[in-house]
């Protein structure tokens, strides 16, 4: 039985969080968060905040303790602490020790070849040095893509070097490097599941990327894909959450080859920015989902309603400091554009400043709406 006096807390404060906070509000559900200041993003929504460090063993244990549930908004927590939570009954979603092979990208490709799912080729390196090494012993071809085994997020910890001109590029520390796939597309599937095995997958969208940032700049719902070809999206998604048995939500993030292959890039065990247009276009939008998902509710419908486009409104170039949205009346007048801030007070260059869902029973109307957003709001300083 569903109860309001089961306690959720979620280590994180972001976005992400703000948005889960938002979607408890229609139960009224309260959710406590530990993040370093209840000024960022969840601080105003949340029903308890705790200022603390989630990467800090202590503020982690010492948070989790009166929670019956835990679950993230990001990866990269004190996992130690939440095993030993663990051990003392909590539950906790993801699982630690699933999301110990999440965090470090060399055992996420791991588990991939080890369960036979599709995915790049890729080799292990314990330091940059050695992968020169390997590259001028001719054990390593050009070009190639390198990731840092733990803590990339946003398009940091990746290069890619084409050339021995790039090797400056070259990133410290242990990383995994993978061939450079010949991507026709990139794409993604948000996958749910609950304790009791009920799993619910969202279409596949995709996504265009900022080429500087590397960050998503256009998200397309539905892709533009065949039948045939979203019917394997899904599969695999449904696929991976079922064989790391992760409860909650699994973003999964998929390349179509230009051979018309889809392999499994990465995935991300949260809410996730490729999933953020279901709050405005799915019946069930991502955010309630991962609640339904991690207390153990009956999973929501993912059905579209209309189809939609989604916009990362970023910090313009070469803005820091306090943030001013100029455009913001000019596009919200416009029919079907809906914008969701985050509260950041400090804009950056590329820096995640909202989102904006554009939803249109014709795509590519929705296309030049979205369009139209990105040329006229611009995220600047006062």
């Amino acid at each position: 039985m569903f109860s309001k006096s089961k306690k959720l807390g979620i280590l994180g404060g972001g976005q992400l969080g703000k948005m889960v906070a938002l979607a408890a509000g229609n139960w009224h559900f309260p959710i406590k968060f530990l993040d370093k200041t209840s000024e960022f993003p969840t601080g105003r929504f949340a029903a308890e905040f705790v200022e603390g460090n989630f990467k800090n063993y202590d503020d982690v244990y010492n948070f989790g303790k009166d929670c019956d549930v835990i679950s993230i908004e990001i990866e990269h927590v004190n996992t130690d602490a939440l095993l030993q939570l663990k051990k003392e009954g909590k539950t906790i979603h993801p699982d630690p020790e699933k999301l110990l092979i999440i965090k470090d990208k060399g055992l996420q490709k791991q588990f991939y070849q080890k369960h036979n799912l599709p995915t790049s080729p890729f080799q292990l390196f314990d330091n940059e040095e050695l992968i020169i090494e390997s590259v001028m012993d001719g054990k390593l071809k050009l070009p190639f893509v390198q990731k840092t085994r733990g803590e990339g997020y946003d398009g940091k910890g990746v290069a890619v070097i084409k050339t021995e001109a790039d090797f400056s590029k070259i990133l410290k520390g242990p990383s995994l490097v993978e061939e450079l796939v010949d991507i026709e597309k990139e794409l993604a599937v948000i996958v749910a599941k609950n304790e009791d095995g009920e799993i619910a997958s969202y279409p596949t969208v995709e996504m265009e990327f900022n080429p500087i940032a590397n960050l998503v700049e256009f998200l397309l719902c539905p892709a533009q894909i065949t039948p045939e070809q979203e019917k394997v999206c899904v599969d695999l998604a449904r696929s991976v959450i079922e064989k790391m048995d992760v409860c909650g939500l699994l973003a999964v993030e998929l390349f179509l080859t230009k051979k018309g292959e889809i392999i499994i890039n990465e995935v991300a065990p949260r809410p996730h920015n490729s999933g953020h247009h279901t709050i405005d276009s799915a019946f069930t939008s991502q955010f309630e989902q991962h609640i339904r998902a991690i207390m153990n509710l009956p999973l929501g419908s993912t059905a579209n309603k209309i189809p939609s486009i989604m916009v990362n409104l970023l910090g313009a170039d070469g803005y820091t400091g306090n943030a001013y949205y100029e455009g913001f009346e000019k596009c919200l007048a416009v029919k079907g554009v809906n914008l969701h801030l985050y509260g950041k007070e400090i804009t950056k260059p590329f820096r995640k400043m909202g989102h904006a869902t554009i939803v249109d029973t014709d795509l590519d109307a929705a296309r030049e709406k979205a369009q139209f957003v990105k040329d006229n709001l611009v995220i600047r300083t006062v």
